[in-house]
């Protein structure tokens, strides 16, 4: 049933986009300058998660360096390397300078090596960029004339909250690309394309993708996640399309999958508020900080604990639920969990 599982992956870019012609538009304006040996001002794309802001970025420039091959464009996941050396090294290893380079090795020094790497311009897409512990690296990059930044993330104040002085000036001029949840209509066309380019011919119904749509409530990333399981769950029990009961079993494995993945993503100070929020149920954030503070050797500042936690409000696994003096924390149900109430 499936002819070609690339087309499944939530990281695969296809040759055409649906639904985000305007955003790839404005993206690739703003990076124009480049086709003509300038720098192109910083791009920022906003969005709450699953709407496209990644796929949009990979496809914008892999689109330009059709028209100018000798651009060079460094990805860097942040919620993964979120440290000022962790940065600079993902960069110096997309362009083939990393060698020799130890953990030992001086930041500056990195620096030092991106810096001399002025042989071709280089676009750096920062995803998940308001997880950076250090926004020095920003710094750093900004100061680089021959590197521009397509920094991803989730909503503009609370990034730039995030930010010290100097690099919040040196940044504010940049584009905004705002992207908003998919609509059901949208999302149903976007997985018609996946299934018509992963999927065998009639492997799934138009009410289907539909009811995929409607599951994953705007979120691509969760919709793709779902066609995928459906798809593999018919394939594993010989079927020759996607059946309604298969579909309906392939949801919640989504779901769990999608979030099973998320928690084994985040770092580790991350996790331990987690782990403490799993196990109190429902925590305030003075105890969960006390407790958090009793695990950890060297605890983050509270300012850092809470981009942390807005971070994880934002990928679903935990809710703030009330107030700011009232708030307490908890993890987000499935709908399962709460049928089986």
């Amino acid at each position: 049933m499936i002819v070609d599982g690339r087309v499944l992956r939530e990281d695969f870019v296809p040759s055409e986009v649906v639904h985000r012609h305007d955003e790839v538009n404005l993206l690739s304006e703003t990076l124009e300058p480049l086709l003509y040996d300038r720098r192109p001002d910083p791009a920022f794309l906003f969005g709450p998660t699953g709407v496209g802001k990644t796929c949009i970025a990979r496809y914008a420039l892999s689109q330009l360096r059709e028209q100018e091959p000798s651009v060079a464009v460094a990805y860097v996941n942040c919620w993964q390397e979120y440290t000022r050396f962790r940065v600079l090294y993902s960069l110096l290893d997309s362009i083939g300078r990393a060698v020799d380079v130890h953990r030992s090795t001086p930041k500056d020094e990195l620096f030092g090596r991106l810096d001399e790497a002025t042989d071709r311009p280089i676009v750096a897409i920062l995803d998940e960029v308001d997880q950076l512990e250090e926004t020095a690296a920003l710094y750093d990059l900004h100061r680089l004339r021959h590197v521009s930044l397509v920094l991803i993330a989730n909503r503009e104040e609370e990034l730039f909250a995030s930010f010290d002085d100097r690099v919040r000036s040196r940044l504010r001029a940049g584009t905004r690309v705002q992207f908003d949840r998919y609509g059901t209509d949208e999302l149903v066309a976007i997985l018609a394309e996946r299934a018509n380019q992963g999927l065998e011919p009639d492997a799934i119904s138009d009410d289907q993708l539909r009811t995929i749509a409607e599951a994953a409530s705007g979120d691509a990333r969760v919709g793709i996640g779902i066609l995928r399981s459906a798809a593999r769950r018919a394939e594993r029990d010989g079927c020759e399309s996607i059946t309604d009961e298969v579909l309906e079993a392939a949801i919640p494995d989504a779901r769990t999958a999608i979030r099973r993945k998320t928690v084994e993503g985040l770092i580790e100070h991350q996790r331990v508020l987690y782990d403490v929020i799993a196990e109190e149920g429902e925590i305030e954030p003075g105890d969960l900080y006390a407790e958090y503070e009793r695990r950890v050797a060297d605890p983050k500042t509270k300012r850092t604990l809470r981009n942390y936690l807005t971070k994880m409000v934002h990928y679903d696994l935990i809710e703030a639920v009330g107030e700011r003096r009232g708030r307490t924390y908890r993890l987000v149900e499935d709908e399962v969990d709460r049928d089986s109430d």
